[in-house]
């Protein structure tokens, strides 16, 4: 019995170790990929922001972004902030021409 109890002693020790060791990772993995996601933003991209804002990329800098939400209403706002590129879409028309 008292092998068993060490075993179990030292799973109840190894466990959490193993949980922290994870979160830790993901939450590295996750800022390695925003980090290089925001600095793939691009002049004239069309961007999300996180809370929702459609706009344009007018301006960048190391910490700040300009963004024109409306003809000639650009907003600042931090690096950050920014949640996605919007994909182009094709413009041409698929449908009935010959």
């Amino acid at each position: 019995m008292n092998q068993g109890s060490q075993s179990a002693s030292l799973i109840l020790l190894i466990l959490p170790l193993i949980l922290i060791g994870f979160m830790l990772w993901t939450t590295r993995r996750r800022h390695k990929t925003m980090a290089e996601f925001t600095a793939s933003l691009q002049v004239g991209e069309e961007v999300f922001t996180t809370s929702g804002i459609l706009g344009r990329i007018t301006e960048l800098d190391d910490e700040r972004v300009r963004l024109e939400v409306a003809p000639g209403t650009v907003l600042t706002l931090d690096r950050r902030a920014i949640g996605m590129k919007v994909e182009p879409t094709d413009t041409t028309e698929q449908g009935g021409q010959d």
